[in-house]
């Protein structure tokens, strides 16, 4: 009896250890804390001549319609040294021939680095078929007190099953655009859901908007039933609104939006789909 109650006592020791060192899914982690680039790609470099810097966009991924978690590198032209004290604001820009629009975006965070890179959000909201996209990064590097900006070309490709959605409001006629942030991996039982809305103001202004409440019900349409303990999206911060969504087996799910604004319907026919 007592050696099973040893037994047991390091069978629970080790539960608590390995179960404490689970790794996070978290895009915005250093994938390796002794190099900044691991496990990402570069997609694009230019200089920014009046900061006398090098400036590289990195990413986890090829670029996609839909929202980006991107990192921005920014070197000294002359030591090829990482800056890691700079302010630096974003510019996306799709160029269609006739007419020019830009993105939803949100900046660093901060003007120190994190694991050297400087972390950074894009929302593309249509594929390079259409036309081409720039992303203009100022750069202000601390260290030297110079500023500048560098133009980055970048290529984004189709998502599919889109992430991406638009809608016209039907209590106001806003345009609006609602990104999935699908997790990089998803599971049977409860997985954290979240959405980020943007409103079109002009062809240049993709302000977040905080103001909506939003309903989701999943649905297996190919088994015809949903899920309980589903928590609705609210909103946090930054236009970002984080619920959970309980998948109940494998296969394929619709995530079912109705989104409202002080009680008036906005839209009822969004949707996200995935597949387990």
């Amino acid at each position: 009896m007592l050696l099973q109650k040893k037994v047991f006592a390091i069978l629970f020791f080790a539960l608590i250890v390995f179960s404490g060192c689970k790794k996070e899914d978290n895009p915005l982690a250093p994938v390796n804390p002794t190099d900044p680039f691991a496990g990402l790609t570069k997609i694009a470099e230019g200089y920014a001549a009046g900061a006398a810097t090098k400036v590289q966009l990195w990413s986890k991924t090829a670029l996609f319609t839909g929202y980006n978690n991107v990192f921005i590198a920014v070197l000294d032209s002359a030591k090829g040294t990482l800056v890691t004290d700079a302010h630096i604001h974003l510019d996306p820009m799709m160029d269609m021939g006739m007419m020019k629009h830009s993105a939803p975006y949100e900046n660093p965070t901060s003007t120190i680095a994190v694991n050297s890179l400087f972390p950074c959000q894009i929302v593309f909201l249509m594929a390079s078929m259409g036309g081409s996209w720039t992303v203009d990064v100022e750069v202000h590097n601390h260290t030297s007190n110079l500023e500048g900006i560098a133009t980055l070309p970048v290529t984004v490709a189709d998502k599919t099953p889109a992430i991406l959605k638009s809608t016209v409001a039907k209590n106001d006629s806003a345009k609006l655009f609602i990104s999935y942030l699908r997790p990089s991996s998803l599971k049977v039982g409860i997985n954290d859901f979240e959405i980020a809305i943007h409103k079109s103001m002009a062809m240049m202004s993709f302000p977040f908007d905080s103001t909506y409440t939003v309903v989701i019900t999943p649905e297996m349409p190919s088994m015809g039933h949903g899920s309980p303990n589903n928590v609705n999206p609210t909103h946090t911060a930054n236009g970002h609104y984080k619920g959970k969504v309980n998948f109940t087996m494998t296969g394929d799910w619709r995530i079912n939006l109705d989104i409202y604004k002080n009680g008036a319907v906005v839209d009822t026919t969004m949707y996200f789909d995935v597949t387990l």
